[in-house]
């Protein structure tokens, strides 16, 4: 979801473009809540036409855009993913800020009929404890956990993805109703990593209040707090960890309210060097400008391959605003040898 607090640089310098869209969410909105819902499992994979491989590799950096496709769905529970992560089984899941998900093949892959549904939250658990944006994975237990903005809280699920506790960390206390913890990653150590959205003020539009837990933060809720250091002035959205333990993180910048345009960016950052107390700093990768085909990428996962290489896998929210907005899927190729070790760039902008 696009952050909504008005202190923050990137929405102060876009607040009177947003007026007319403003009006247009209500309708939008109002329209979906009376909306019934609609059961048709289906999902369309439309190929993207891509630019030359000179403006790819110019903004694209050490990734390879192997191809990029528009997902589409008759169904009315197929919107606003935020999140998503690889199974074991090939498919990937992917969060709603709705606390909605799927399960879908990847193109290319074996096709398996998608799945569609809720996560089974506790009982009576508020809209607020809903907005899944990130998500975080043991395969060791086949459990999940999920970073929940607006109650910026850590929500656990079993492998049937029922909630079997919840935590709201002191440290993620004034994280924002809507700039929570949208990116969280579980360390290949047991440790626990959430990043906030934004970054901490208007004065500072690069450091973003993260924290650090030793395990399962439903068990070690003393978490660390640190900072993570990003591009100017662009939000956290989501990370996934390459084979080797370094993290890709995805970051989002709205460029334009109406009609919603978007810049994104790829960094890497090294877990190994976060320090409580201290700044974990990253190194860009790549580009995602208006010359591709992009729109609100949320979601990053990594795929291992059989060779020296990964997928890479981007996937767009479109803010439940089909008309306005796409579910866009890229598949990205990289090297993960070619890549920086950031301790040797922390000065790198």
């Amino acid at each position: 979801m696009l952050p909504q607090e008005g202190n923050h640089p990137v929405v102060r310098r876009n607040i009177v473009l947003l007026l007319p869209l403003l009006l247009l969410l209500a309708v939008t909105w109002d329209k979906g809540a009376r909306a019934p819902v609609h059961f048709d499992p289906r999902i369309r994979v439309t190929p993207l036409r891509l630019p030359s491989a000179k403006i790819l590799s110019s903004y694209l950096g050490p990734f390879q855009l192997d191809a990029a496709w528009r997902l589409t769905s008759p169904d009315s529970r197929f919107s606003g993913y935020s999140s998503m992560l690889p199974e074991p089984d090939g498919r990937m899941l992917a969060f709603t800020d709705g606390g909605k998900y799927l399960r879908f093949s990847l193109p290319g892959a074996t096709r398996a009929d998608p799945e569609f549904g809720w996560v089974k939250f506790g009982r009576k658990r508020r809209a607020a404890f809903r907005d899944v944006e990130s998500v975080a994975y043991d395969p060791s237990s086949d459990r999940y956990w999920l970073g929940v903005e607006g109650a910026n809280a850590i929500i656990r699920l079993n492998r049937n993805l029922e909630e079997t506790g919840k935590f709201k960390p002191v440290q993620m206390k004034h994280w924002g109703a809507n700039t929570g913890p949208e990116a969280m990653t579980r360390l290949p150590d047991g440790r626990f990593v959430a990043i906030r959205e934004v970054s901490r003020s208007w004065r500072d539009a690069r450091l973003h209040q993260a924290v650090l837990f030793d395990g399962d933060p439903i068990k070690h809720p003393a978490g660390h707090r640190f900072f993570f250091d990003g591009p100017d002035n662009f939000s956290v959205v989501d990370m996934a960890l390459l084979p080797d333990g370094r993290a890709l993180i995805l970051m989002r910048r709205l460029l334009w309210a109406f009609p919603m345009r978007f810049a994104g960016r790829i960094v890497i950052a090294d877990p190994a060097q976060i320090r409580p107390g201290g700044i974990w700093h990253s190194v860009p990768l790549a580009s995602l400008a208006s010359v591709l085909p992009v729109d609100n990428f949320e979601a990053i996962a990594v795929v291992p391959r059989t060779d020296s290489k990964v997928n890479v896998w981007l996937m767009s929210d479109d803010n439940n605003m089909r008309i306005l907005q796409r579910t866009l899927l890229w598949k990205l190729t990289v090297d993960p040898r070619r890549l920086p070790w950031p301790r040797h760039r922390h000065q790198a902008r």
